[in-house]
């Protein structure tokens, strides 16, 4: 077990003023992309609900290669 005392980060500068306009802009750019990545998903788990057996047989390679 180390001896030296562990350093913790500290609380950071939030003075409690409004978020500037690029940590709002990213904010909004994650959820889009979050939203993208719900929709991809969603169409994934529909084509596994229609033909599961077709859609592994897509992915999987002939003579265990």
């Amino acid at each position: 077990m180390s001896t030296q005392p562990q350093k913790r980060p500290q609380g950071g500068d939030d003075d409690g003023a409004a978020p500037d306009q690029a940590a709002v802009g990213g904010n909004a750019q994650a959820q889009k992309r979050a939203g993208e990545l719900d929709s991809l998903l969603d169409e994934i788990d529909s084509v596994l609900e229609s033909n599961a057996e077709e859609f592994v047989k897509g992915y999987v390679q002939k003579g265990g290669e």
